[in-house]
């Protein structure tokens, strides 16, 4: 095993699932976000279960030791390779930087006996075309920076639970020297440094995550914005500051009601668009194509609006919601307050991480801030940061009382003094729910 490799069985199990199957394993998340330990984790576990080193080929784009190369040559390349008589295991990683890549990957799946993982950090990589090639051949695995309890465990501290007096459960966290740490405390750091695994390799000094999360961010934007649109032939994202702009705004607002329209008009209104003493207010459209090319490179998450008595998503103001919360604690100074849309920003991501399709609820002229599905299940879903105020109880349960359907229905809040079930709604405390 390699040094810092560590474990992530959430994904690595899903990635073993498909072990041996014909699907082609795809990869997807943003920059740095583990996607390449884990094609070596799936190598590891290969070998650790009797796969010779031989019947494996890793090419990581990104190296300067891989020779630059067109579809043809990436095809050669790999034949020559090819391990006979013995299924070959093919690890691509960055592999959309091989123009014509999906004619070799779907040749290699046509023409050998292997067994084929790649990784990408653009959702282009995954578009028609793609899906074309390969046609329906394939699974997407969505990566994802560290949950709260990946975060414990990259940075070396150990949970245990034991049952209190009381018949509850305590928490109690220790380093590797045996030091005791408050949760609260580790949540407050997870929340402002984020989860980006590579943090735990250059530890949590405010100046080097800094320096981590500028690269990743420089990363996602040149990388996955700006060289899609010349792998695409099309220049809609022409303007690094407007598109610099639109980040800030995004990551700023956070769970808030959004429309390029919107954003349009607030970037005109808080002059953030001037030219000279001209204030120039870019089309909808173009907006719109800069949130899409966000979108495609993992850096935010749409949610969609969907009317609980109506069944049906509506088509307005969605949401965003970026991946890390230490890109935007990064790209918006570290400052106090918003701790309320910081929460739910990091329960919408470990919805996601649990395998949830997440959508807004709208119940007549109020909002659900979460309905969260998956197969047969599905729980609707307040979060907010405290509920021991009256009124704040009041507000919270209001919306959920109104729907009128079996499904689960909970709170989850980062200060709650009692957990009782109130009218079949569960009340549970925010890191509860992180650590559960």
């Amino acid at each position: 095993m390699q040094k810092n490799l560590r474990k992530r069985d959430l994904y690595l199990n899903r990635i073993i699932a498909f072990q041996d199957t014909e699907m082609v394993k795809v990869m997807t998340g943003i920059r740095r976000c583990g996607k390449s330990s884990l094609m070596k984790l799936m190598a590891e576990h290969l070998r650790d279960t009797g796969v010779t080193d031989e019947q494996i080929i890793e090419m990581n784009f990104e190296s300067m030791s891989i020779p630059d190369m067109d579809a043809r040559g990436f095809y050669e390349y790999v034949k020559a390779r090819i391990c006979p008589g013995k299924r070959t295991y093919l690890f691509f990683d960055e592999v959309q930087k091989v123009h014509g890549w999906e004619n070799a990957v779907n040749s290699f799946r046509v023409d050998f006996d292997c067994d084929i993982y790649i990784t990408g950090s653009n959702a282009y990589l995954l578009s028609s075309e793609l899906s074309t090639y390969l046609s329906g051949r394939y699974v997407e695995i969505k990566v994802l920076p560290l949950s709260f309890q990946e975060f414990l465990e990259f940075h070396g501290y150990t949970l245990t639970e034991r049952k209190s007096p009381a018949g509850g459960i305590r928490k109690k966290i220790t380093d590797a020297e045996g030091e005791t740490y408050d949760v609260s405390e580790l949540f407050d750091t997870y929340a402002r440094f984020g989860g980006m695994p590579m943090l735990a390799d250059i530890g949590l000094e405010i100046d080097r995550v800094t320096a981590a999360l500028d690269g990743v961010y420089s990363a996602a934007v040149i990388n996955d914005i700006l060289e899609r649109e010349k792998r695409k032939g099309q220049r809609n994202i022409t303007d690094p500051v407007l598109l610099r702009k639109i980040i800030l705004f995004l990551a700023d607002n956070i769970g808030n009601n959004t429309s390029a329209t919107s954003i349009g008009n607030t970037l005109v209104n808080e002059g953030l668009l001037e030219n000279g003493t001209r204030k120039t207010k870019p089309a909808v459209q173009t907006i719109q194509a800069y949130i899409e090319a966000l979108v495609e490179a993992y850096i935010f998450y749409e949610i969609k609006r969907f009317d609980v008595k109506g069944k049906e998503y509506l088509r307005t103001l969605g949401k965003y919601y970026i991946v890390d919360i230490g890109l935007r604690n990064y790209l918006l100074g570290y400052r106090d307050g918003d701790s309320g849309h910081i929460l739910e920003n990091i329960i919408y991501f470990e919805l996601l991480r649990r395998g949830y399709d997440v959508a807004i609820g709208k119940i007549d002229n109020q909002e659900v801030d979460f309905i969260a599905t998956r197969a047969e299940e599905k729980k609707y879903i307040q979060v907010t940061e405290s509920m021991n105020a009256p009124e704040t109880r009041e507000r919270e349960l209001a919306p959920l009382r109104k729907i009128r359907d079996s499904y689960e229905k909970i709170v989850i809040a980062l200060e709650c003094d009692f957990t009782q079930t109130q009218d079949g709604i569960k009340m549970i405390r925010a890191l509860d729910f992180l650590l559960g």
